[in-house]
């Protein structure tokens, strides 16, 4: 079945759909890994963007559900150059075109991907649809409809409904000496040392897993939970989830972290790192195409260390409108924007990119300003 990938400049991608049919609209964005597609579209903080895979062969290794980080995909649809025709991990619970069509989430193949990320790359992301149904013409009137990034609140679409505490399994998973699903495929759990609050902004289960692993009792609490209700929980520190959107139109959600700073360590992760970073006193700008891959280096200031990063970013905090006190501790090295930040008089801190998805670096900062705080 033919498949359109309309942009609102009027750029045009012919292909084939792999997945739903109909028709949606969404910011069209690229992401540069070379692996990970599953984990990526999964990730709410890509919730109702139309994204493409550079990488040119997605869906090699298939779908394996105990890696989802939400239980369904958040992307609003997938554009990729060519869908593999087998999947060969042991793993895998399904091809990834059937994932799609049975989560009702379109897909196109056979587009040329590097054309499409040079393009959004020099005009920005923006405005676009993916249709089966509609003309090439119609489907350029449709992307101008879409909702914009900036100004939109999606942050609170994703959230939970309803607080829980995280009983997932949380073990490391290591090569079975087994067979697949028996325990002895999985390490030891650290010992409870302390209670974390999370504030789902879009949370990711691999953010969960490893505040777990690191020791934390995590209560999941939904985005519009105040301060009082918050405090009540008496929690050791607050986690700030990643999510998507834009970290500004979170207006109820930046008056409650303003409300808590100096009451508890609070730690900010993507979009939390821009919703503390309001609330600290900045101001943030959106992205001309973002940050979206495994490979963005962001650099210690302290130390001069570069790391190799994952980050899914839309908005970036502007250095020179934090306050004295905040101190910017990473930077991303592509484009010199913030990738981190510390205050230690509001006993704050957060980064860009996700900590658990670095080789040997996990909640360190969050869990050393916990420990200190006792």
């Amino acid at each position: 079945m033919k498949a359109i990938l309309a942009l609102e400049d009027g750029t045009i991608f012919e292909g084939t759909s792999i997945g739903a049919a109909g028709t949606v609209t969404g910011e069209a964005c690229f992401n540069t890994a070379v692996m990970g597609y599953q984990e990526i579209l999964t990730d709410p903080a890509h919730y109702g963007q139309i994204l493409a895979m550079t990488y040119p062969l997605i869906g090699n290794y298939g779908i394996v559900e105990e890696d989802n980080e939400s239980p369904a995909p958040k992307t609003a649809a997938i554009v990729i150059g060519e869908l593999s025709n087998i999947h060969s991990s042991w793993r895998a619970d399904s091809p990834m075109s059937e994932w799609l069509k049975t989560n009702n989430t379109p897909g196109v193949e056979g587009i040329d991907t590097r054309r499409l990320a040079r393009h959004l790359r020099l005009n920005g992301c923006m405005r676009a649809c993916v249709t089966t149904e509609l003309t090439a013409e119609e489907a350029v009137a449709k992307a101008k409809t879409a909702t914009a990034l900036s100004g939109a609140a999606l942050a609170t679409q994703v959230s939970t409904p309803t607080s829980y505490t995280w009983s997932g399994e949380s073990r490391p998973w290591k090569l079975p000496n087994k067979t697949a699903g028996d325990m002895s495929n999985y390490g030891s759990l650290a010992p409870v040392s302390c209670k974390v609050v999370a504030l789902d902004l879009g949370i990711k289960a691999s953010s969960l897993r490893a505040l777990r692993q690191d020791g934390c009792e995590v209560t999941v609490v939904p985005a519009g939970t105040g301060a009082e209700d918050i405090l009540a929980l008496n929690p050791d520190g607050l986690f700030l989830s990643s999510g998507p959107g834009d970290p500004a139109a979170l207006t109820g959600v930046i008056e409650t972290v303003k409300s808590l700073l100096g009451k508890l360590p609070i730690f900010g992760l993507g979009l939390g790192m821009e919703v503390l970073g309001l609330a600290l006193g900045g101001s943030v700008e959106k992205l001309k195409f973002g940050h979206r891959g495994a490979n963005q280096p962001s650099k210690n200031v302290s130390t001069g260390k570069v790391e190799i990063t994952a980050p899914n970013q839309n908005f970036a905090l502007v250095a020179s409108t934090l306050p004295a006190g905040v101190d910017v501790t990473h930077i991303n090295l592509n484009d010199d924007t913030v990738a981190g930040i510390y205050c230690a008089e509001q006993k704050a801190a957060g980064l860009e990119y996700t900590p658990e998805a670095v080789d040997g670096c996990t909640f360190g900062t969050f869990l050393s300003m916990i420990t200190a705080d006792k």
